[in-house]
């Protein structure tokens, strides 16, 4: 029996049939969570505002367009939360597991990152959690939705790994595959935490990978259309499409307050949670190597900043003028707005590759 919030409604209003079709539970989460965005987005900022005072302290060694931000408030992650987990509990069956695993990981990345904003206000500097309770509160989280999902998940499927481009190909990791899944939870976290540093540049991909994995959520959950397209059918993950939805249509309304020159940054709050999520969902539906590649904006952004410390480390010497890549544009003398919309571009490009190991036919 299909079960969410909003179906005591169906029977009042007849649209039982409707209620069943994943599709138009997703395009309801998208626009639920758009709503929601922009009617609860001004009192958020307000409040922050309050809160904050000077906002979110700005780094000496930034560029001097972003020692002009001094005093935007941050945790705007908090809208998109809210947003997300209010669309998704409204219009999901929340009788599916794997929506509450995705919510846990959604929730307790929140979490880590609240707390790493606050100590950043509080203290007045841009330290926060240290790196080590930063990256323990993340394992944890992540370990305990590892286990959940291989405790519901059947054998073979389970620690599959399905790899692009090769149809019904799944390779079986045993027990390598827990801390490989916990390796791209964590990693898809802080690679879009690391993109989240100029106005609205890690939340249209974001979007555009949530959009993607909706996609992908949909397709993996339907035997007719797995089946047709070689994919990995595992049964329950198209319910994650109204999860992806929800995201989408948080990220159109942050959007809203943080296009150039922002309202509220999204802080690790958003950036945690909302990356930990789609790992979430790519290890759920099977598709954790295309989520490198739909994700692959994040994975730029995240192995500059390696290169960048690994060669410092052993040369003494910088690949980039500054890192995250980012920086390093906006060092070569490109405005903000330039290495956003190029940045988005590339992200739009790499969503497309991604696809393209569904085999659409």
């Amino acid at each position: 029996m299909l079960y969410n919030l909003l179906y005591p409604l169906a029977d009042q209003f007849q649209l039982f049939n409707l209620f069943r079709y994943i599709t138009f539970r997703t395009g309801g989460a998208v626009m639920t969570a758009l709503l929601i965005s922009f009617v609860i987005g001004p009192h958020v900022i307000r409040w922050l505002k309050s809160v904050q005072g000077a906002g979110q302290p700005i780094r000496e060694q930034y560029l001097e367009t972003h020692l002009k931000k001094k005093g935007t408030p941050t945790m705007g992650g908090l809208m998109i939360m809210i947003a997300v987990i209010v669309s998704t509990l409204l219009w999901v069956d929340l009788t599916n597991v794997y929506t509450w695993i995705v919510l846990l990981v959604t929730v307790g990345f929140g979490l880590v990152g609240f707390g790493d904003d606050f100590l950043k206000l509080t203290k007045k500097n841009t330290a926060g959690l240290s790196s080590r309770a930063k990256m323990g509160g993340t394992i944890v989280v992540a370990v305990t939705a590892v286990a959940w999902y291989l405790a519901v998940t059947p054998a073979p499927l389970a620690t599959g790994l399905a790899l692009p481009f090769f149809k019904d190909l799944l390779i079986n990791m045993g027990l390598l595959y827990a801390p490989f899944a916990v390796i791209v939870i964590i990693g898809s976290s802080h690679a879009v935490n690391l993109t989240d540093g100029l106005d609205g540049l890690a939340t249209v991909p974001i979007m555009i990978a949530a959009a993607c994995f909706g996609l992908i959520a949909y397709l993996s959950g339907n035997l007719i259309f797995s089946n047709y397209l070689g994919i990995q059918h595992v049964p329950g993950t198209g319910e994650l499409a109204v999860f992806c939805g929800a995201l989408v249509g948080a990220g159109l309304g942050f959007l809203w307050f943080n296009a150039p020159p922002a309202m509220v940054f999204m802080g690790d709050t958003g950036s945690l949670s909302v990356g930990g999520a789609l790992g979430a969902v790519s290890v759920i539906t099977k598709h954790e190597l295309v989520l490198a590649i739909v994700g692959g904006l994040f994975v730029l952004e995240a192995l500059s900043v390696m290169i960048q410390v690994a060669s410092f480390k052993l040369t003494g010497k910088r690949v980039f003028r500054m890192a995250p890549i980012h920086h390093h544009f906006e060092k070569k003398g490109w405005s903000e707005p330039t290495v956003v919309i190029r940045f988005w571009i590339i992200a739009v490009i790499l969503a497309l590759i991604g696809l393209s190991t569904l085999k659409l036919r």
